[in-house]
Formats: C-alpha cells, structure tokens, sequence
C-alpha cells in the first residue's frame, strides 16, 4: 500500500498581515517619496524593500519577472527629464529645446528609481494575496459596500479566465494555419475577440449573481472573518521605517531635493 503524504501549504510572513493594512502599507512605501526626486532615497528604498523578500514567501526569480515591465517603462519616464528636465551643472548635448545636462541626467536616474521604487511594494506585498482574502477585508475591515466588494472579487475572478481564452485562441488559430504571420494584426483580432467575450460573459455574470441575490442591500454576512492582529502594526512600522531610513540617508548625503523646489 503506497500512503501519498500531502505536504502542506507554505505561508510566508506576510500571510498573516491584513489585505487592508497591506493597501495601507503600499501607499507608506509609495507616498513619500514624491517629498524628494533624488537618485540616494530610491535606491535605499529599493535595497530596503528587497531585504524584505523572504517575508513574503516570493521567489526572487518571481519578483524579476514581474519588475520585468516596470524594468521597460522606467528608462521611458526618464527620458523626459533627460532632454526637457531643468539644464545644471555641464551641459553634454543641446538641440533646439532638448538639453542634456549633468542635472538632467540625475534627474532622469532619479525619476526612472522611482518607477521601480513605486512598482516593487505591490509586487512583494500583493504577490500571494487570495482575491477572496482580500475581498473580507475589504467588507469587513474597510467596510466596502457589499455589492462594490463582490462586483470587483468576481471580475477578478475572470482575469484567470481571460488569460486562458487566450491562450486558446492563439492556439486554435496556430492549428488553422493563420496563427504564424501578421503579428500585430493578429493582436488586434484576437482583442476584439476577447473583448466580445468578456462584454458576453460579464453579461451572464451579472444576471446570475443578481438572480442570487448578490444585488441585495439586506446586510451581508460573510463566511470567513477578517480581523486586524499586533502584525499589522507590526508591518506598518516596518514601512514607516523603510521609508524613514530612504528619506534620512538621502538628507545624509545631501541629495535630498525637494519636489517644489
């Protein structure tokens, strides 16, 4: 007799932190630092922030991944400031309006750390959250109206959905033989497609959570509770720290600069 022993479910610290103060915790990582645009804050709140990596129970390999995107429009942000950004310092081309100076080229390192500093606290903290999780927290922490919360767990819920009608679209259309050429045309198709299915699906949704009775205003009761614990306020101070530590060591090294000045 062969006994199959189920290993059970890793949890990360960050598992047992409220969804709702993990929202809280993302705009404290985020909302200071648009006090200053300085190369020094971003990049010890990003070094700060990724010592915090085992805490979420994400593998570093994940994380890369998804900064992958933030990782493209970075250098895009920063090329504004490049050439129209305020001329100091010596100036190393200038064409018409566009000048790239040593302060522009600062202000564009600095600007393109505050992409990747503003991305990264939502992919650590939200990595692993259960949208269900989130959507008691929302209910019963937050206390969202019921039919807002449940409208936005479902069309998450869908998300899943659209990625796999995808995938068989570009699969169905690979076996007929028209799948191989005309790359951005066939991008364009297969989203109005996709767009047509969801308007369909988004339809039968909603007539069936409103048959349900989803609709409802009678008070809702919710099956799994979502309560507040010590670890939330432990997480909060954690990220008043980190940022408290990006603000000072960028005072510190005299590259503080205040957005409004």
């Amino acid at each position: 007799m062969t006994v199959t022993v189920v290993a059970p479910p890793r949890t990360a610290w960050i598992d047992g932190v409220n969804p709702v103060t993990r929202i809280v915790l993302a705009l404290v990582l985020s909302i200071p630092l648009f006090a200053s645009i300085d190369v020094v804050s971003g990049l010890v709140a990003i070094a700060l922030q990724l010592l915090c990596l085992p805490l979420t129970g994400l593998a570093p390999g994940t994380v890369l991944r998804r900064m992958a995107l933030l990782a493209a429009f970075a250098p895009i942000a920063g090329v504004s400031m490049l050439l129209y950004g305020q001329p100091s310092g010596q100036v190393y081309w200038s064409f018409g309006v566009a000048t790239i100076s040593e302060g522009s080229v600062q202000l564009a390192l600095a600007v393109g750390l505050r992409v990747l500093a503003l991305g990264l606290p939502t992919i650590l903290l939200f990595g692993r959250t259960d949208p269900t999780e989130l959507a008691d927290a929302l209910a019963q922490v937050a206390h969202l109206p019921s039919r807002f919360v449940l409208g936005t767990l479902a069309g998450t819920r869908m998300l899943g959905l659209f990625l796999d009608d995808w995938r068989t679209m570009a699969l169905a259309r690979r076996a007929r033989g028209i799948g191989d050429r005309g790359a951005v045309a066939r991008f364009f198709s297969m989203a109005f497609v996709l767009l047509v299915f969801a308007v369909r699906r988004g339809t039968k949704l909603a007539m069936a959570m409103e048959a349900r009775g989803f609709g409802s205003d009678a008070p809702r009761t919710w099956s799994r509770p979502s309560r507040l614990s010590p670890r939330d306020g432990v997480a909060l101070a954690g990220g008043v720290l980190i940022m408290a530590l990006s603000l000072a060591a960028a005072i510190a090294a005299g590259t503080f600069r205040f957005i409004w000045s």
